[in-house]
Parts: structure tokens; C-alpha cells; sequence
């Protein structure tokens, strides 16, 4: 079995650790800002889908849409989510994280594993755009909480 690791960077942000959750977590306005996850449809129960509409790893013009799995909701510091069996010899489990720094002052990071049979393979042929994508989403939430701060 084997693992890899992706990591965004780690932003901090001017604001509330709560607050940032509700940003976060506010999917309908995601087009507005998120130039990674497109859309997002999800209740946030735990055991439900969560379907991420992505641009194409390819860079080429339309989405796709990906059927993951919330497995964890701890606000305002927490949402994990996975793969589940939806790609066989493949688990990818992604970690949204929020981390107090003041009361007033949070960091943001998200970070996905991959794990399976067919984890070097994805690795190699997507890391990079998952890589890009994750760093977009960590700068433009940072841009999006000042935004809606000012």
C-alpha cells in the first residue's frame, strides 16, 4: 500500500476562526471566489456525498465532478471528507483545517492523502493540479475573508 501527501500552502487570516468556517462552508457563493472547487452540493451530514465540481486536470475547457464523502464536521476547525469506494485500488481523504492563532487571527490549510494500489500512479499524474489547486483555494479564501471583512 502506499500514501502520498499533498499540502497547501498554510495562509493566515485576519479574522475569527468561526467566521472562516462560515466562509468556508458557504457554498453557493464558491463561484465568486474558489477558482478550484467551482460548486460544491453537499447537506454536510456525516456518511453523505459531497460532489465537487472541479475545472479539468487536463486544462482543457469545461468540469468534472467529483463524489466524495463527509466523514468529519468539527466547526469551526474541521471538515474531512474522502473518496469512499468510488475509485477501487484509490483513497483519497482530504482535510480542511482552521487553526486558531488569536481569537481574532486563524491560519488555513488543506491537505489530501492518497492511499491504494493506484496512489503513485494518481500522484503522479495529478499531484501537480491538485497541488495548484489546493494553494488557489487557500490564497483566494484569504482574499475572500478580507473582502467580506472590509
Amino acid at each position: 500500500m502506499s500514501a502520498n501527501l499533498i499540502e497547501s500552502v498554510v495562509v493566515e487570516i485576519d479574522a475569527p476562526a468561526a467566521f472562516v468556517w462560515e466562509v468556508l462552508l458557504d457554498y453557493p457563493h464558491y463561484p465568486q471566489w474558489n477558482p478550484y472547487t467551482l460548486a460544491v452540493s453537499t447537506t454536510l451530514v456525516v456518511g453523505e456525498p459531497i460532489d465537487l465540481t472541479l475545472p479539468k486536470p487536463d486544462g482543457s475547457e469545461g468540469t468534472w465532478v467529483s463524489r466524495e464523502y463527509i466523514r468529519v464536521v468539527e466547526a469551526p476547525r474541521l471538515l474531512r471528507y474522502d473518496t469512499g469506494d468510488t475509485f477501487p485500488g484509490l483513497l483519497g481523504t482530504r482535510d480542511q483545517v482552521i487553526t486558531p492563532v488569536t481569537a481574532d487571527r486563524c491560519s488555513y490549510r488543506t491537505f489530501e492523502t492518497f492511499t491504494g494500489k493506484h496512489a503513485d500512479a494518481v500522484f503522479a499524474a495529478q499531484g501537480e493540479y491538485v497541488q495548484k489547486g489546493f494553494d488557489s483555494v487557500a490564497l483566494a479564501l484569504r482574499d475572500r475573508v478580507a473582502f467580506l471583512r472590509r
